[in-house]
């Protein structure tokens, strides 16, 4: 498909180069005499529009222009979505990824969904290395109702006790949840950190072995944290590395729009939701026939 701009460019090359009139160009090329005299104009604030939008993708080289949109809706700009697609286009902002195929989900899977804030965590580990070579884990715990990212913590090592730690911590600044879902890594399940969530009265839900998608709320996270923190940043050591995702913390729950959440932020939703009554389910547990996909230990 031709577009009209370079119908134009086609019917200039024509009357400069070869000497028709713009008649006879028009009639070479099947346009219309009307499209080759018009003459694009942009907007008056086209230019500090897309100044605005060339610097918050320099700031935030991973967002699309649905997020952008969303900060600069914030910021009070409240455009035409299609006049901001075209400047987002003609800037050459579009980001390239490749699309994976989704796995669809298998019938009888058990998916406890979070029905208020605390009401479910999730956790789960990562790895990466410094600029040195020398690996770290780190441990992402996420809320799963308001998907604030409660807690970051990178290390060199990260056994059982240091997983109390963080939860300790958490519990002390945040609250108690009532369960925590997490695959079946070794620190999940090493007796250590039973026994304490058992003293803590917090139930645990144990996804099956191999089946990522049932802990979908934190393996979602995990490539967004993935794509906009680590791969985007260079790490001296672990003490940078935890200043560097303190920060980038803060960011994803109180400035980046999520789009799950209606491209609010979600510090934002978990404020609104605190403002909402609290309803729950009158039977908090599954039914024992439907826990066949996911180990549910009430400890």
């Amino acid at each position: 498909m031709v577009t009209p701009s370079a119908r134009r460019c086609a019917a200039g090359y024509l009357a400069k180069q070869q000497g028709l009139s713009q008649r006879k160009a028009a009639k070479v090329i099947g346009a219309c005499r009307g499209t080759l005299r018009y003459t694009p104009r942009a907007g008056k604030d086209d230019e500090a529009l897309a100044a605005r939008m060339r610097r918050l993708a320099y700031e935030h080289p991973r967002y699309g222009l649905r997020r952008i949109e969303a900060l600069l809706r914030r910021e009070g700009v409240m455009d035409n979505r299609k006049r901001l697609h075209r400047i987002w286009k003609a800037e050459g902002l579009s980001l390239r990824r490749r699309r994976r195929r989704r796995r669809k989900r298998e019938p009888g899977e058990v998916w406890r969904k979070a029905e208020y804030p605390d009401h479910v965590w999730s956790y789960d580990f990562m790895e990466d290395r410094t600029v040195h070579g020398g690996k770290m884990r780190i441990l992402n715990v996420l809320d799963e109702y308001t998907r604030e990212y409660l807690w970051v913590r990178f290390e060199r090592s990260m056994p059982a006790a240091k997983v109390v730690e963080v939860l300790e911590w958490l519990f002390i600044v945040r609250g108690t949840p009532e369960y925590i879902r997490s695959d079946n890594g070794p620190e999940f399940v090493a007796k250590a950190v039973k026994d304490w969530l058992s003293a803590n009265k917090v139930g645990t839900i144990y996804i099956e072995p191999g089946s990522p998608w049932e802990n979908a709320y934190i393996e979602s996270f995990n490539g967004k944290f993935r794509d906009e923190c680590l791969n985007a940043n260079e790490f001296e050591g672990v003490a940078d590395a935890q200043e560097i995702g303190n920060d980038w913390r803060r960011e994803y729950n109180e400035y980046r729009p999520h789009s799950s959440l209606g491209y609010m932020t979600p510090a934002e939703f978990a404020a609104e939701a605190a403002r909402s009554p609290r309803t729950t389910s009158s039977s908090p547990l599954q039914p024992e026939e439907e826990r066949s996909k996911v180990t549910l230990e009430l400890v």
